[in-house]
C-alpha cells in the first residue's frame, strides 16, 4: 500500500504527463448528427469535462459496417473527421487530453443499420440474445454472417485508416475497443467464436485478430499513444467464454510486446447473471469476481486503468494499493463535469438522470451544473 498515491497524483501515461489519475470513461450518448458526425454540442460536452487527466471518447465506428446504434459517431468519413476536430480543439483549449475509442460492433447490429441492408458480421453465425436499437425502434437481433477469412484483413485495414483519421482529427491517442461483446471481443471468447481456421480454436488463434489490429494501430500512432480495453468478466451482449482466466491472461501477456500506453479493464460486476454463468465454468481457477485490474498486474507490464462503478474512496484505494494506475468514471462524469474538483473537496455530487443517457439534446448532456455555477451570484471560491 502506497498511501502517497491517490486520484490527484500526477501520472506519466506514455508520452503524456497527466495532472491527475481521473479518466473520463467512454460513454455512448447517441448524440451525433446527420451522417454520424460530431458537432458543436459534442464539443461543448467534452470540453466541460477536460479537467479529467484523460478523456476517452464514446465508442466510434471505424466503418459503416461497424455501426450498431443510432446517433453514434464515426471516424471513417471526411465530415466525421472535421466534426471531431471541433471536439479535440475544444478539449485542448481547456488544457485537456483526449483519446478516441475505435469500435466495430460486429454482430451487435441490424440490417437496418448496415449498408444496403446487409447482415451484420461476426466470427461465427451465432445470434446474440435481445434486441437491436435501430432508427425504427427495437428489433430482434438477427443471425450474423460469419466473416470470410480474407475479409478480416480488410477490417484490420479499416482500423488502420480510422487510426490515421483520428490523428488528422487532432486526438492525443486512441483506444482499441476489445470489450463488451463487440467484434474483437467476439473473436476472443469461445462462446461466440466457433471458427476452425487461423482465427479460431486455440487462444493464439482467437487473439490473432486483436493483435493484428493492435499492430496496425500502433504503426500509425506509436505504442505510447495506444491503449486496449477488455472486459474479462462481462456478460453484456451475450458474450461468454469457457475459461476467461486463461483467455484474458493470455491476451494481456500477448499485448506486452507492443509496450502500449495502457490496458483498460472493465471490472466484473457481481450479479445473478454473472454468478449463474460462473457456475457452469468448471475449468476456471478463480472466481469471476477476481478478474479485476489487480489480477492483470501479474500479466500486463504497463499502466492499468480500472473501470466499474468506482466512487471516490474505492478509486483512491485502488491506486494506493497499486491495483490500478488510473480510474475511469462514467456516470459520475456525466452528471458532474467538474468531478475532480468535487472529489478534491468532497463536495456533493449531482445525481445522474438515466432517462437522458441515450439520445436527445443538451438536457442531461451539457446542462449539469458545476460547483461554480451552483454558487450564489457574487460568491467566489
Amino acid at each position: 500500500m502506497n498511501t502517497q498515491l491517490n486520484l490527484f497524483s500526477a501520472f506519466q501515461l506514455g508520452r503524456y504527463t497527466l495532472p491527475n489519475r481521473f479518466v473520463m470513461a467512454p460513454l455512448t450518448r447517441n448524440r451525433a448528427g446527420v451522417g454520424n458526425v460530431p458537432g458543436p454540442l459534442n464539443a461543448e460536452y467534452y470540453a466541460q469535462r477536460a479537467s479529467a487527466g484523460l478523456i476517452i471518447t464514446e465508442a466510434t465506428q471505424i466503418s459503416p459496417q461497424g455501426v450498431g446504434y443510432p446517433g453514434t459517431p464515426g471516424i471513417h468519413s471526411p465530415e466525421q473527421v472535421e466534426g471531431w476536430k471541433l471536439v479535440t480543439q475544444a478539449v485542448h483549449n481547456q488544457g485537456g487530453r483526449i483519446f478516441l475509442q475505435l469500435w466495430h460492433v460486429g454482430r451487435i447490429s441490424h440490417p437496418l443499420l448496415q449498408p444496403n441492408g446487409a447482415l451484420p458480421v461476426a466470427p461465427s453465425a451465432i445470434a446474440p440474445e435481445g434486441m437491436a436499437s435501430t432508427y425504427e425502434g427495437e428489433k430482434p437481433f438477427v443471425t450474423p454472417r460469419a466473416l470470410e477469412i480474407e475479409e478480416i484483413s480488410a477490417i484490420v485495414e479499416n482500423y488502420r485508416k480510422a487510426a490515421e483519421n483520428a490523428l488528422v482529427a487532432g486526438f492525443d491517442g486512441v483506444e482499441i475497443h476489445s470489450a463488451n461483446g463487440y467484434l474483437l471481443d467476439q473473436f476472443l471468447q469461445d462462446g461466440t467464436n466457433k471458427r476452425t481456421d487461423r482465427y479460431g480454436g486455440t487462444l493464439g488463434n482467437r487473439a490473432r485478430f486483436l493483435l493484428e489490429v493492435t499492430e496496425a494501430v500502433v504503426n500509425v500512432w506509436g505504442s505510447d499513444r495506444v491503449g486496449v480495453r477488455l472486459s474479462p468478466g462481462g456478460t453484456f451482449n451475450s458474450i461468454s467464454d469457457s475459461n476467461p482466466v486463461a483467455t484474458f491472461s493470455y491476451v494481456a501477456n500477448a499485448l506486452n510486446p507492443f509496450n502500449l500506453a495502457y490496458l483498460h479493464i472493465v471490472e466484473p460486476r457481481i450479479n445473478a447473471d454473472a454468478l449463474n454463468r460462473w457456475d457452469k465454468i468448471e475449468e476456471a481457477e478463480i472466481p469471476l469476481a477476481e478478474l479485476t485490474s489487480g489480477f492483470f498486474r501479474t500479466y500486463f507490464k504497463g499502466a492499468i486503468i480500472s473501470a466499474g462503478g468506482h466512487d471516490r474512496d474505492s478509486g483512491n484505494e485502488a491506486i494506493a494499493s497499486e491495483n490500478a494506475d488510473l480510474i475511469a468514471y462514467g456516470r459520475l462524469f456525466i452528471s458532474n463535469p467538474d468531478l475532480p474538483k468535487r472529489f478534491e473537496i468532497n463536495a456533493p455530487l449531482n445525481p445522474y438522470d438515466r432517462s437522458s443517457f441515450y439520445g436527445g439534446t443538451e438536457k442531461g448532456y451539457t446542462d449539469y451544473p458545476t460547483l461554480e455555477q451552483l454558487q450564489p451570484v457574487g460568491v467566489h471560491s
